[in-house]
């Protein structure tokens, strides 16, 4: 009979035909579409692009105009572990080794010994301010103790900030998902915690599997890209994302922190100078967009709007500890041995951005069944969005106020390099952007090494082979031809005349480039 029935229900399911398959895309076509549209918004508001994705979940959701009814936490949960795994790695595909480098002490000290810091400052705010039992405390403290990889990458790079502080943020919110992962999952399992000294080994051991598997594979992936010539540049974009994840997934399996992985790896993989980097770097880029709009909407849809209401104060009162207590005092506690000037602690301390992560974070005590884990999650969702709605549009101006704005810092000089397997050869596609100082030098004063020479320039949609003395001006586009022995000093000298001008290398510039395939500081 249970057979039978369970046929019978099968039967009466109405099948998937292709006017369903058009009709989804069809409304997700409509989402991206306006999600897409809405990164306009939050790019001229200041405000991170998430609130814009949420409120279009929100919207789509139960109390919506889209009745959608979703209540798959687990489902979230995944699908929001792949979209930072994506997220991640365009992060560390972005990051600059030359900027992150003197701020890895200090990024490495905020995403351990701050987040411990951070945790049992807001635990304890939760706890006896607002009434919760210990390990709900410690679980909101622990998840929202995570600064998010989007909402610092897409405020940060917006922001002309001295190199030292945004590779700080940077690194610390690429680093810190890994501690806190561990916290949440062992605050959520079921019977006593474990004994501090055992979380804080299981810690310092899942690091050090991922970083190690991260950087093996960042380092392989590199080398493997740079002496196989795939047979379509579009092959590359591919590659790199493949490499990635597969550092996530190697860290994952081999017990270790796979995100913590894909970050290194993909911060190798973005330093590596690779071939066809600005295709690659657009393409991760794009992704990650998508993995944002697929995850906050998601997060949106998950989120129950009108049980928020005896949420709100008790989340405000959690973020008020965490933004003006927690997050201070562990920045101050880290950063003072580093002998960091008091503004720039000040400005990290208010950068301390939370996103999707500790939203995604919160669904983990949700499938462990954890008593009061749909209030957790409320309450982690209020704070997410009001303090972003306070810190992201506020941290130009707190810039401006302590004098940490760099408006010198340059344009970035894209350079793209296809090889010329056969010829033995490199060309190099230069685009000079506006505020370049090679804007006005003339092409012998690029003083490149021999083998290296300017074939081409493309200048107002009109290429035309120049002289020794044709002056470049912003907008150009150059086409420059490189023996494989002089490739990679012919890049760092265009690096260096876009950093220094004509006179690079005579001022102190140095020819090192910007350290990084695509992307270098002008």
């Amino acid at each position: 009979m249970r057979r039978r029935s369970r046929a019978c229900a099968r039967e009466r399911e109405p099948p998937l035909t292709v006017h369903h398959l058009n009709q989804l895309l069809l409304v997700c076509s409509i989402v991206l579409l306006v999600a897409v549209a809405a990164v306009r918004i939050s790019s001229r508001s200041g405000l991170p692009s998430l609130l814009v994705y949420l409120a279009i979940g929100v919207l789509m959701g139960q109390d919506g105009i889209g009745d959608i009814r979703f209540d798959n936490a687990e489902l979230t949960q995944v699908i929001g572990y792949a979209a930072l795994v994506v997220i991640l790695a365009e992060g560390g595909l972005g990051t600059k080794w030359t900027q992150i480098r003197p701020a890895l002490p200090a990024a490495s000290a905020l995403a351990t010994v701050g987040v411990a810091v951070s945790v049992g400052v807001t635990a304890a705010g939760a706890h006896y301010l607002v009434g919760l039992e210990w390990r709900q405390a410690l679980i909101i403290g622990a998840v929202v103790s995570s600064t998010d990889a989007a909402a610092v990458f897409s405020v940060l790079r917006r922001i002309p900030l001295p190199a030292r502080v945004t590779g700080t943020l940077e690194a610390e919110s690429g680093f810190n998902d890994a501690p806190v992962v561990i916290l949440v999952v062992a605050f959520s399992q079921a019977g006593p915690v474990e004994h501090w000294y055992v979380l804080i080994g299981e810690i310092a051991l899942e690091l050090a599997i991922g970083a190690a598997i991260g950087l093996a594979v960042g380092w392989a992936g590199a080398w493997g890209l740079r002496h196989v010539a795939l047979p379509a540049s579009g092959l590359y974009p591919i590659a790199v994302l493949a490499i990635a994840v597969a550092a996530y997934a190697g860290g994952a399996l081999a017990h270790g922190s796979g995100f913590l992985g894909v970050y290194l790896a993909s911060m190798v993989l973005g330093n590596a100078k690779l071939p066809h980097w600005p295709a690659t770097r657009g393409f991760a880029d794009g992704l990650g967009w998508i993995a944002q709009i697929g995850m906050f909407v998601l997060l949106g849809l998950l989120v129950t709007p009108h049980e928020l209401g005896d949420d709100v104060v008790p989340a405000l009162v959690i973020g008020l500890v965490l933004t003006m207590v927690a997050r201070p005092l562990s920045v101050v506690l880290c950063l003072t041995p580093f002998r960091l000037p008091w503004q720039e602690q000040a400005l990290m301390s208010w950068a301390g951005l939370r996103g999707a992560v500790p939203i995604i974070l919160a669904t983990i005590p949700m499938v462990s069944g954890i008593d009061g884990s749909r209030r957790i999650f409320n309450i982690v969702f209020v704070l997410v969005v009001v303090y972003t709605l306070v810190q992201g549009p506020t941290l130009p101006w707190l810039a401006r106020t302590l004098r940490l704005g760099d408006a010198s810092e340059a344009t970035d000089l894209g350079i793209e390099s296809a090889p010329l397997e056969r010829l033995r050869g490199h060309l190099l596609s230069v685009v000079i952007p506006e505020g370049s100082r090679m804007h006005g030098v003339e092409i012998n004063e690029l003083r490149l090494p021999a083998g290296a020479a300017v074939t081409l320039v493309v200048r107002e949609g009109t290429s035309f082979v120049p002289s020794p003395t044709t002056v470049l001006r912003r907008g150009d586009e150059l086409l420059v031809v490189a023996t494989d022995p002089v490739r990679d000093a012919a890049e760092a000298r265009l690096r260096a005349v876009g950093r220094g001008g004509k006179l690079a290398g005579w001022l102190g510039t140095g020819g090192e480039g910007g350290g990084r395939g695509g992307t270098a500081h002008d």
